[in-house]
């Protein structure tokens, strides 16, 4: 089975990718990148990524275009349901490139995050999915956040801190007095 997986960054990677190749699928990433800022910061993970696929011998598609002024226009007076957004469009950007792949389903690896909102993931991947014609393939990565956090280190790979949106920076770092 063939299995199209959104990829946010390296460290995030490497769990899934593990547990999807054990359990027999033929992997390949995607990365998507209009929700990252600043650019400077899109591309650390590009190329992070792009190194660790290589040492695993992980194919993965990357977004040519940078769409920053779209994602921030989608968002703007809207900040509370940003991530609802950002979801939404990474999961039917994927399932678009896994249909016109012919791949069997698709998946991402932000249900390894423990920071992210599996529910609404799997519904909105679920919905998608069906509309798209490729099956989400639901798994709760969680269960290897301290592997993949330990192999990430190992590995000594640039670990971000924050999602990736110019709002969860500033919720990651300005502190209000």
């Amino acid at each position: 089975m063939k299995i199209l997986l959104h990829i946010c960054c390296a460290p995030c990677a490497i769990y899934p990718v593990e547990t999807l190749r054990s359990e027999g699928f033929e992997v390949m990433g995607f990365f998507y990148r209009h929700n990252i800022h600043p650019y400077t910061e899109c591309l650390k993970r590009q190329q992070t990524l792009a190194s660790y696929a290589e040492s695993i011998d992980l194919k993965v598609i990357y977004q040519k275009e940078y769409l920053l002024e779209e994602f921030l226009r989608a968002v703007s007076f809207r900040e509370s349901a940003r991530c609802s957004y950002c979801y939404h469009n990474r999961l039917e950007s994927t399932a678009r490139m896994a249909r016109s792949g012919k791949f069997d389903c698709f998946s991402t690896t932000l249900l390894y995050s423990k920071y992210q909102n599996h529910d609404l993931l799997r519904s909105m991947g679920d919905a998608i999915g069906k509309s798209i014609g490729v099956p989400f393939y639901y798994n709760d990565f969680r269960k290897g956040w301290a592997q993949g956090v330990e192999a990430s280190r190992r590995l000594n790979l640039y670990r971000q801190q924050y999602c990736g949106c110019i709002y969860s920076e500033k919720e990651r770092y300005y502190k209000k007095d």
